[in-house]
Formats: structure tokens, sequence, C-alpha cells
């Protein structure tokens, strides 16, 4: 993929091939416009008493199934930073990396967190992070207090493989959540894709 259409692969249907997940099945891609999930829906959480982690992945196989809003801000988020993007993945010779969108919030004062102590277990290999864009200064300080925010946006070595399972840790924390929201994001795809042809012949007529 010509990471210059970064934003078009979020956005369009098919743009990436769909994958397969250790069962055989694959993931079925839907068009944006029709979700009705919340970014709340897609995100991992871990928490301890100083920090709570979310991890949003920024999939095409599931950011269509947000509500339009929701797809619109990530798929702005990406656009707004592709020039980065590009250049953190040209600079480790990876044309296809895997996004997600990872926030840290302080539940103590003047807390403390590494953002490249955050990783992903994969089929039983560890991915650290290739690269990190900071949406925010505080995320550049690396120091929250009580109820602040820092964003970034994550780029891993290879696609988050969001139609199978993964463990994402944290200095002692872990998260294997996403397989349990397998079930859910077949839903949303069901409902998508109800969607999708009730528009269609709302058009035909």
């Amino acid at each position: 993929m010509n990471l210059r259409h970064l934003p078009l692969w979020l956005a369009l249907l098919g743009c990436a091939g769909p994958a397969t997940g250790q069962s055989g099945e694959r993931a079925r891609p839907v068009p944006a416009g029709f979700g009705s999930m919340s970014q709340n829906d897609l995100a991992l959480r871990m928490r301890n008493e100083e920090l709570e982690i979310h991890f949003v992945p920024l999939d095409p196989r599931v950011t269509p199934l947000l509500a339009p809003d929701a797809f619109q801000s990530l798929r702005n988020l990406v656009e707004t930073h592709r020039r980065a993007i590009d250049s953190v993945a040209a600079r480790a010779g990876v044309s296809q990396p895997g996004l997600a969108l990872v926030s840290f919030f302080g539940q103590r004062p003047e807390t403390r967190f590494d953002p490249q102590t955050l990783t992903l277990l994969i089929r039983n290999r560890l991915f650290r992070p290739l690269g990190v864009i900071p949406l925010n200064a505080k995320f550049s300080s690396q120091q929250l207090n009580v109820r602040e925010q820092a964003s970034a946006i994550y780029l891993f070595e290879q696609d988050i493989p969001v139609d199978d399972s993964f463990i994402l840790s944290y200095a002692g924390l872990q998260s294997d959540d996403w397989q349990g929201k397998q079930a859910q994001l077949d839903r949303e795809r069901s409902r998508v894709e109800a969607r999708t042809r009730g528009e269609r012949r709302d058009t035909t007529r």
C-alpha cells in the first residue's frame, strides 16, 4: 500500500485485503457511514492506581463500524498526521504499518509514563512501537496530573489482527479483551450490511 493513500485506506471498501484469523475465517469488509459503535466500544482499557490507558486500533476492518461522526474523526486524525506517519514508516522500512490511537489518563499527581513500554503480543511474537506521533504536549512531557490526558498515534510493524486476538501490555498491566469483542463486532457488521442493503433498495425505487 502506498502510504500517501492511507486516509483512503481507512475510508474505502476493499482497499485492504480481507484478513484471515487463526480460525481461517475472513473478516468481512464493510463500507463506512452505516455503523453505530463508539470509540469506547473499540477501546481496550488497562488501569492501575497511577494510569488508565485506552488503545483503539485504527484499522479499516473495524473503523467503518463506528458511527459516522466517530469514523470521520479518526479518519481526519490520520489524514492530519499523514506526513508524520509516512516519515516514521519509511524510516523503519515498513510500507503498511499497524496504527492505533493510544491515550494515557493520569490518576495521581505527577504520574510519569513511558510510551515505549506499551507492547503487543501477536501469535507469541512481541511487537514494540515502530514510532509514536504525539497529539498533544502532555504526551511529549511524559507526565500527567489527575484527570490529564496524553494521546498519540502508535505505529507497529504489521497490521493489528483485529479479526483475531492479541494481548496489549504496559508495565505489568495486560489486556486480552480483544477476542471478547469479536461477537459484538460481528453483530455490528451484520447490522451494517443490513443497513447497506436497505439504502440500496431505497435508491433504486
